[in-house]
């Protein structure tokens, strides 16, 4: 809490020129302001109006009636032999002192007022324990101080004061102290301290009472701050707010252990620290150095930590003034301390040095415009209301200085006793005092939102970056370390450990080989009434390999290879492989240009495809070879294994992936990649392949995994019938009739064919795979119901680090709605790094980096991007190790398993809030009536951005768009419900059965009304509001789409337009409902429901 002391301390830090200057400023802004002096008030003038910030308090009991988060709490431990009746007496003095503690709150005209009884007789309430064990007392103590701080206050009905006396033993008794914020602060609390030992001391000498009588009272405060507060002096300090907080991110996006739930509960609890004190005075003279006060330095401090949490560069965090200062004010209990927003602004990565300069200036300018209540530059701002989080800032920093006073009562030895917190105002609240032994601290966070363990590695890395502060100020703060040794040893090294014995000295073709060899008359690949043996494929691909090699096919040739599903395909694979060149797979569905630029960009050498493809390409003919036509002269050659060519370093296969600027670049596959990556799934996944289901184009890099690792492993390869994509309403019959055992698909063709399917349908399964999309948690509910007998596993990876990096099985019900990817696989090392290649701690997001052996060599003919995407692994001794960036926002959880989050270029921002449109999709997906669920932005034609929901929904379940609304706005903040609900049967399909979501129709859900009708179209209701806001704000409304707050109205008149509705519609309604629905057309559906 910032005080007129803290300037002073500030000002003596300073050389003389700047506090000249400092003195100068000062001294003309307190002529402009010329405060009056505060008064007694006259007789007769109850009630008396709420002071401005007690009007927001008031504000929120209305908004949340029997909530206990503005309790004040304090706690005295005593020691030694005390008179409860002189206690209880010396308690009632100080409520006789204080009008603040006999006033109750009451309304006047729809207004709120002050009621102050001219006495009121105090109850000290006392509780024996003395008569429990030591740790029964013990646990009773902490239940019942829990239980008490709890207990709610009725704002009309007094005292808003309780105090308890816990009897602990003949000698030894807690005193605990329960107020309401609105009519007592943190300085207020050391007041009542500082008179109860007074009182104390003179009532058990049989003396009166020695304290000096009060001139004022907090009411004649609350009448002096009306009549100052106005006109030109609220003007001028408005101003400076809405100049320094305008175009604000409305919410940090801190890194939370559980989501946001739709209305915020302030349920909460303490953690407590403490620094040393070395690192105590060191900061204290970085801070002399910097001409600075500690409490700007350990704010700045803050404001970085959040930052690397947040990747945020604009950093409000809210702070107390005392606001006390005219002498008079310091020895009154009463509500005064005012709010403050402190701005950080941590754009182009300064030095701490910079940051403290910045946040000196802030401050400085902040405490010259600091009487201003918090809520009138809420009402100033208008940003986006929500019930979820407080507006403008969701983090708190206090340094506690409020004036220290020798506290003792004859015959008592005194301590405080340490209360956690059991709710939290905001989000996070960090809270630090000056002791003699150093800096003690403790964070009240929101539990809703943290759990004690995020807390306390939090609380750990502002430790170890105060430490690197102090230590090297002028660094950049993203080079200052919040990691201990422990942690960075456990993220980098332990999670890491994945260190496997492969054959990295041969090719996958050869395994093959050694395969047919051992199981030559075992069915390889089957469709349809097709099947070959092992034996009869690898001699067709020898054929095909000892006709490429006549053309000239050997290592760094590449082959393209265009053919539909089919045994050819697999064939020509590994006839590529064995000639020693690289294939190169074209799907036959793409569109020509894809085709001819696929063609263009690798320079093939030959081309293998199949006649009624041929024409689709305008290649010489001497480059084609049609696997059908051609097949009698190819059959001519040997059938016998040719002579190694290839090398582990040579490329198997280039596989084209979409780019971002629409272009496909080509991913260069090693051999060694390859064998590496089916490797790791021998070792892995311990049920043996019988029967693969190829569901993938063999242009994607998923059909590697099954092709590769059933063929190595003596397995048999089903191929769907027909051209195309296989019809996906009909796999379950696939599966059944093929006693199919293992399959690879995304999760949305997974969940289509368990939609189909009875548990019969798919007993064969042992091993079912998901990846390519994010696994949502229902899916994983509905393989447990339907096809429990196989396991589920949850894979994750790039095409640029050879198809699989991370997997985790799935044998329960996730914990989470977002199901993890789980760990690296053998000889992979993933790290998740923030924008400056720093390790992030565990629960905050970064992007995430692929090392080890699936590493490819990186893109064809283009190899700038190569050296951006793939860069030097700095965690690594190995010459030429790298790094893939991947482009994919993750974190890992404390348990090591890893979470993804989607794509960093998807996510978006809509109205200054980021978002992530996976966890919206994932929160939709839990609509029973919704099948799969897509978000994106579109512009909305007036350069904003809007969020689309586009649903597959089953139909029989009748589900309209307007109850899908309804569904999003129960579970999620309003700024991240979309704005339009679009309902189809089915998504749009690329080739590999992702969602196409260019494809998505421009069309969204249609309005029942313009949002321009005519009042004259207006329902009675909807015009019954609209009356309802004109005569309460003065604004008659344009539109059933304007919203309350934006055409002016505020917090306190939405509460008169909630009394007035109440009584027109007579429904049981809460004043939360008119925030949840601000706009006429919501508000009006609302109330028809």
């Amino acid at each position: 809490m910032t005080t007129k002391r803290d300037n002073q301390d500030l000002l003596s830090s300073l050389s003389p020129a700047q506090r000249a200057m400092v003195l100068k400023a000062l001294k003309e802004e307190a002529l402009k302001a010329q405060k009056p002096p505060i008064v007694h008030r006259a007789t007769g003038l109850d009630p008396v109006p709420l002071s401005l910030a007690q009007s927001r308090l008031w504000l929120f009991s209305q908004l949340r009636p029997g909530s206990p988060a503005y309790n004040e709490v304090s706690a005295l431990r005593m020691e030694g032999s005390l008179d409860v009746r002189v206690l209880e007496r010396s308690i009632q003095e100080i409520m006789n002192r204080h009008e603040a503690l006999r006033t109750t709150f009451s309304t006047v005209e729809g207004k709120p007022v002050q009621v102050i009884s001219p006495s009121h007789a105090t109850t000290l309430q006392v509780v024996n324990l003395s008569g429990l064990s030591e740790h029964m007392r013990s646990a009773e103590l902490q239940r019942l101080t829990e239980e008490e701080a709890r207990k709610p206050f009725d704002l009309t009905q007094g005292p808003l004061l309780r105090t308890t006396l816990f009897l602990l033993g003949e000698q030894r008794s807690v005193l605990m102290v329960t107020a309401h914020h609105i009519v007592l602060d943190g300085w207020s609390i050391g007041v009542f301290q500082r008179e109860l030992a007074e009182l104390y001391k003179a009532f058990s000498q049989g003396s009166p009472s020695s304290l000096d009588a009060l001139p004022i009272q907090y009411a004649d405060y609350a009448l002096w701050q009306k009549q100052w507060l106005r006109d030109d002096v609220l003007k001028r300090q408005l101003d400076y707010w809405v100049r320094q907080l305008s175009d604000m991110p409305p919410l940090l996006q801190l890194p939370f252990a559980q989501p946001r739930p739709e209305t915020e509960t302030f349920a909460g609890a303490t953690e407590y620290f403490k620094l040393d004190k070395q690192l105590s005075d060191a900061l204290a003279a970085l801070s002399r150095k910097a001409n600075t006060s500690l409490f700007m330095t350990l704010l700045a401090g803050f404001q970085t930590l959040i930052h690397r949490y947040t990747n945020q560069t604009d950093i409000p965090v809210g702070t107390v003034v005392a606001n006390r200062e005219q002498p008079e004010l310091e020895q009154l209990i009463g509500f005064f301390v005012n709010t403050l927003v402190m701005r950080g602004r941590l754009h182009d990565n300064p030095s701490f040095n910079q940051v403290l300069e910045r946040v000196r200036d802030t401050a400085l300018t902040a405490y010259e415009h600091q009487e201003i209540p918090f809520d009138h530059v809420v009402e100033a701002l208008q940003p986006e209301r929500s019930l979820s989080y407080n507006p403008l800032f969701q983090v708190m920093f206090i340094l506690q200085n409020t004036p220290e006073h020798a506290f003792a009562l004859p015959g008592l030895t005194l301590s405080s006793l340490q209360l956690g917190s059991v709710t939290a105002k905001y989000d996070l609240t960090l809270s630090m005092e000056e002791t003699p032994r150093g800096l003690t601290g403790h964070w009240e966070y929101n539990s809703d939102l943290f759990d004690a363990a995020t807390i306390r590695r939090m609380s750990g890395h502002l430790e170890t970056l105060l430490r690197a502060i102090v230590q090297a100020p002028e660094k950049p703060i993203s080079e200052l370390p919040l990691l201990t040794e422990p942690e960075k040893q456990q993220l980098l090294v332990e999670w890491n450990q994945t260190d496997a014995h492969f054959p990295r000295d041969t090719c996958i073709q050869h395994i093959f080989e050694a395969q047919a060899e051992r199981t030559p008359e075992a069915i390889a690949l089957e469709q349809g009434e097709q099947r070959l043996g092992y034996r009869e494929v690898n001699q067709r691909a020898n054929q095909v390999a000892h006709l490429l090699r006549e053309r000239g096919v050997g290592p760094g040739a590449l082959v393209g290879v265009c053919l539909q599903r089919s045994v050819d395909m697999v064939v020509a694979m590994l006839g590529v492989m064995k000639a020693g060149g690289t294939y190169v797979p074209m799907d036959p569905s793409y569109p020509a240009q894809r085709l001819s630029y696929m063609l263009e960009d690798s320079n093939v050498a030959v081309l293998l495809t199949h006649s009624q493809l041929r024409s689709r390409f305008s290649l010489d003919d001497e480059k084609v070879v049609r696997l059908d036509a051609d097949w009698s002269d190819i059959s001519r050659r040997s059938p016998t294994n040719p002579a190694p060519l290839a090398g582990p370093g040579d490329l198997a296969y280039v596989i084209y992936t979409s780019g971002s600027t629409g272009t496909p670049k080509g991913v260069r596959v090693s051999h060694r990649n390859l064998v590496h990556s089916t490797s790791a799934r021998w070792a892995y996944y311990r049920e043996p392949v019988t029967s693969f289901l190829l569901l993938s184009s063999f242009a994607f890099d998923s059909s590697v995994a099954g092709i590769y690792w059933t063929l190595t492993q003596g397995g048999r390869l089903i191929l769907p019938e027909g051209e195309g994509a296989p019809d996906l309403s009909k796999l379950h019959e696939v599966i059944s009739t093929r006693q199919v055992s293992h399959l690879l698909c995304i999760p949305s063709v997974y969940s289509l064919v368990m939609q189909n399917a009875q548990p019969h349908d798919l007993s064969s399964l042992r091993t079912v795979i998901v990846a390519g999309e994010p696994c949502p948690a229902q899916l994983v509910e509905r393989h447990l119901e339907v096809a429990g007998s196989a396991t589920l596993y949850n894979e994750y990876g790039p095409t640029e680090a050879t198809v699989w990096s991370t997997v985790h099985k799935l044998d329960a019900k996730p914990p989470r709605a977002n199901v993890s990817i789980g760990r690296p696989i053998a000889n992979t090392r993933i790290y998740i790094l923030d924008a400056h290649q720093q390790p992030v701690p565990v629960g905050v997001p970064g992007e995430l980096h692929v090392g080890g052996e699936g590493v490819t060599h990186g893109y064809l003919h283009r190899r700038e991007l190569t050296e951006a995407r793939f860069i030097p692994n700095p965690f690594s001794g190995r010459m030429g190790d790298r790094l893939y960036k991947t482009g994919d926002l993750a974190r890992y959880s404390p348990d090591g398993l890893i979470e993804f989050m989607g794509r960093i270029d998807e996510q978006v921002k809509i109205r200054g809030y980021r978002i992530e449109p996976g966890e919206i999709e994932a929160l939709l997906q839990q609509h029973p009536a919704v099948l799969e669920a897509v978000v994106i932005t579109r512009d909305d034609g007036q350069g904003n951005k809007r969020l689309v929901a586009y649903l597959a929904v089953d139909r029989a379940r009748n589900a309209s768009a307007s109850e899908l609304r309804d569904f999003a706005l129960e579970h999620l903040p309003g700024f991240s419900v979309p704005s339009a609900f679009v309902l189809l049967e089915q998504l749009p399909r690329l080739p590999n059965g992702k969602v196409d979501r260019k494809a998505l129709p421009a069309q969204e859900e249609p309005r029942e009304e313009n949002a321009n009708t005519a009042t004259s179209d207006w329902s009675d209701l909807q015009r019954t509001i609209a009356t309802l806001w004109k005569e309460t704000i003065g604004v008659q409304a344009a539109s059933l789409d304007d919203n309350f707050f934006k055409v002016g109205g505020d917090s306190l008149s939405i509460i008169r337009v909630f009394n007035r509705l109440r009584d027109v519609v007579g429904k049981n309604i809460a004043i939360t409902d008119l925030f949840k629905h601000p706009t006429i057309r919501t508000l009006s559906e609302f109330l028809e429901k």
